[in-house]
């Protein structure tokens, strides 16, 4: 395993230089921008204005869309992803995706760039500051076809520098004037934007793979945290995530918190999104249920078998039927105008009455499961008061 060992030989001095230093740089700058010039109102707005975006060029942009092509974006979009991604320091949107996509493809493996079995550090910030042999991009063939991602790749540090460190500066002195204002936008937009927008990253590829819940999958070692995704735009939904990787959302719930999806999914309304992938509600609760009734069951699959599977049947069929009449409710408007007064409120309330039929199968079903998960537990409790 000596190939994990960091020597000087394999350390790469840039990156590492950049990760260490950056920290410094900001501490010292924000140390000696407080002492002279203060903190007011302009300083935070500043820093949460580019930490969105660049930000949500990661998560939305560079990990939703260009990894996962989770949905399709119009070119304005994509080169504000491209131009702010840039400015996150992460590198090109080509190589970012190389190192995802062959995580998604081999997660927890010796292949996994950035795989938590070998060690958090490791999944954090080390694999960026060790060279493995030469830099591999693969699996990208329909990014670098891409003009704007093939522009940001060729002038990757070019763009950084503009729009990560120069253009916050530029915006401050615009805004305050003078070197107030430009050190206040270089200092909070610029270096200290830099540093969180990093880890609050590195924290997907590390806490995001030590703490939290398996609701869906334990093939695995991606964990769901919602305090995570409260820091990371939603990112920290991973289990779903590494899940069902083809879906738009990560907080696949309409309370979860997960501003990359909030974004992507408003601006479809403005055309500047579409064909924004879902998996199926009945998909992702038949998982979490199965999930949830293979660690109950603990080898006593087999006693309880007949009524998972019967929940199972009857929770599909219930969603099966909820797609079909809403189908068959939306056709009926068509014919609204047809319709009499009356007649139309007839048939209206048909429809919605074998609507709530099938809403009540499924929360049925729901509580069908979660009898057999109680009869579970006390199954495990009798047998544990017994031994």
């Amino acid at each position: 395993m000596s190939e994990h060992i960091a020597y000087p030989s394999n350390i790469n001095i840039v990156n590492s230089a950049f990760l260490i230093g950056m920290p410094i740089l900001a501490l010292t700058s924000l140390v000696y921008y407080s002492i002279n010039f203060g903190i007011g109102w302009f300083e935070p707005v500043i820093f949460i204005g580019f930490y969105l975006a660049s930000g949500l060029s990661i998560t939305a942009g560079y990990h939703r869309l260009f990894s996962h092509r989770t949905h399709k974006a119009a070119w304005p979009l994509k080169l504000f992803y491209a131009l702010f991604g840039a400015a996150a320091f992460q590198n090109s949107a080509i190589k970012w995706c190389s190192d995802h996509r062959r995580h998604h493809l081999k997660t927890d493996k010796e292949e996994d760039p950035y795989s938590v079995t070998r060690g958090f550090f490791w999944a954090h910030i080390g694999w960026v500051m060790v060279d493995e042999g030469e830099e591999i991009v693969e699996h990208v063939e329909d990014l670098q076809a891409d003009r704007i991602l093939a522009w940001q790749d060729r002038n990757i540090f070019l763009i950084g520098f503009l729009t990560g460190i120069l253009l916050p500066a530029l915006v401050g002195f615009a805004w305050i004037g003078g070197l107030h204002g430009f050190l206040g936008g270089l200092v909070y937009g610029g270096f200290v934007r830099v540093v969180v927008v990093h880890h609050a990253t590195f924290l997907i590829n590390s806490a995001a793979h030590t703490w939290g819940t398996q609701p869906y999958s334990t093939e695995n070692t991606s964990r769901d945290s919602p305090m995570l995704s409260f820091f990371t735009f939603g990112e920290g939904y991973h289990n779903f995530h590494h899940t069902f990787q083809a879906d738009y959302r990560n907080g696949h719930k309409w309370y979860h918190w997960d501003p990359s999806k909030w974004l992507i999914k408003s601006a479809s309304w403005f055309g500047l999104t579409k064909d924004l992938h879902k998996i199926p509600a009945k998909v992702i609760e038949s998982r979490r249920m199965k999930r949830t009734f293979e660690k109950k069951a603990k080898g006593t699959e087999s006693q309880f078998q007949e009524r998972f599977v019967d929940c199972m049947n009857q929770l599909r069929s219930g969603f099966n039927e909820l797609i079909q009449r809403r189908k068959e409710y939306g056709i009926a408007k068509q014919t609204k105008k047809s319709q009499t007064k009356n007649d139309w409120k007839t048939i209206k309330q048909g429809h919605k009455i074998r609507i709530r039929e099938s809403k009540t199968r499924i929360a049925q079903a729901r509580t069908d499961f979660k009898m057999l998960v109680l009869s579970m537990n006390l199954d495990a409790t009798n047998k544990a008061a017994l031994a």
